[in-house]
């Protein structure tokens, strides 16, 4: 009955230690709720905050590296001050995927409802080209 008893208190100990342990996602997973947060924005009526103007970003211009775009989408997201929380979730799954190095932002400005579309064409572009996951 010791044996058996040490053994369940083990599997318990070992259950608590694995639980308790935060998951991160992987980018992939990431980059995907990046697509789906700007797909749900895009399919309202009207895009929150959209005659707001944000920095451009220049998702084509293949001299930056994705990282850096991504970082100039987040930031110029989180300016938008008229509608923080309807962004939050967008800029911190951004923030997830590509770190905390900042970045410098274009003085151009392009309104929000160009803005998200743009970013929206960039993400899932990215999204082909990384494949699906070796885990599926």
């Amino acid at each position: 009955m010791l044996p058996s008893l040490k053994v369940a208190f083990t599997l318990l100990s070992l259950l608590q230690l694995v639980s308790s342990r935060a998951v991160t996602p992987s980018p992939h997973l990431i980059l995907k709720e990046v697509i789906l947060l700007v797909q749900q924005l895009t399919s309202r009526v009207q895009v929150p905050c959209n005659d707001t103007r944000v920095a451009q970003v220049a998702f084509m211009d293949r001299e930056l590296q994705n990282e850096e775009l991504l970082c100039q989408a987040r930031k110029a997201l989180s300016e938008v001050a008229g509608c923080k929380e309807a962004y939050e979730p967008l800029v911190s799954s951004l923030r997830r995927l590509q770190g905390r190095k900042n970045c410098k932002l274009s003085d151009n400005e392009i309104y929000l409802r160009h803005f998200l579309p743009a970013l929206g064409n960039f993400t899932q572009a990215m999204f082909r080209r990384r494949g699906a996951p070796a885990a599926q």
